[in-house]
């Protein structure tokens, strides 16, 4: 029923083939949407299950928790600084859901971590404290907190407390990972002891390799005998010596309990409304023009 076909008459089918392969990895190649690694998560409001990898203790109510992404090519999809939802079923049947802020890097394949604190009255910490291997956690997002561009502030001053770190450890990290960002950065991270510092080691890390770039100020509220940096809170006076003048060269960026946002820069109005600064900062003379609230 078919007519055989020379390897001459081939030619120019396959000639044809050729070209139109060619055109489409011309296209491809200048497409930088079809070459973008893929992502677990797109800004959808689909609510994606992710599988715990592992979970280790590194304080004494705090752990690192590493999911698996949809896929092992997959990076998360976030920017920094973004966070995500995550939510749970209750045995009751309600909805448990909270942001939590990623703490791995965004062009991180595979994987997404996540270093979260355990409160007494936290339902979703405590659900996330009895999570074995293997178990899944459903996330959606991302959110994006602020969108952050190499070089947009000369210096940024990062104020944290407890758990606060998270968003500002991703603002330190994406900054000292980018070497054409030259921003400098100064970190004040207060915490209740040594043992409660989270992610210490990959802070040290970052200033043993970046001390032209990196400051960091550790407060202790209850120190250690052998304890070397700061003890107390966070005060103005010491904000005072070691923050920039009020400049729309420079930002303040702040996360922490209640208390620290009430002392240093006012609470947050709303998710989306910064409302004004007060405390510490106000009196500095600084506004919202210079402060960021996590």
């Amino acid at each position: 029923m078919f007519a055989r076909l020379s390897a001459r008459s081939m030619w120019p089918v396959l000639g044809a083939a050729g070209a139109v392969g060619a055109i489409g990895l011309a296209y491809r190649m200048s497409n930088p949407i079809m070459n973008d690694t893929g992502k677990t998560f797109t800004g959808g409001d689909e609510w994606i299950d992710l599988k715990l990898k592992s979970a280790t203790q590194v304080s004494p109510d705090s752990k690192h928790y590493v999911f698996e992404l949809k896929d092992p090519d997959h990076v998360s999809g976030l920017i920094t600084a973004s966070c995500l939802m995550a939510k749970y079923v209750t045995e009751k049947g309600n909805n448990v859901i909270r942001p939590y802020t990623p703490t791995s890097p965004t062009d991180q394949k595979g994987t997404i971590d996540f270093v979260i604190k355990t409160y007494e009255t936290g339902k979703f910490s405590k659900h996330f404290w009895e999570l074995k291997p293997s178990d899944t956690v459903a996330f959606k997002g991302p959110i994006v907190k602020w969108k952050w561009d190499p070089n947009q502030f000369e210096k940024i001053s990062l104020i944290g407390g407890g758990s606060g770190i998270t968003p500002l450890y991703q603002l330190l990290n994406e900054i000292t990972r980018n070497p054409n960002d030259n921003t400098k950065v100064d970190l004040f991270y207060a915490s209740t002891s040594v043992k409660d510092i989270l992610l210490k080691k990959e802070i040290d890390e970052i200033v043993e390799k970046h001390k032209d770039q990196v400051n960091v100020y550790y407060f202790v509220d209850k120190p250690d005998d052998d304890w070397k940096g700061h003890t107390g809170y966070i005060g103005k006076d010491f904000l005072k010596d070691h923050l920039p003048p009020p400049s729309k060269e420079s930002k303040i960026f702040i996360c922490g309990p209640p208390p620290m946002y009430k002392a240093l820069s006012g609470m947050k109005v709303s998710p989306t409304d910064q409302g004004e600064v007060t405390g510490a900062l106000s009196e500095l003379g600084y506004t919202k023009d210079h402060v960021y609230k996590f």
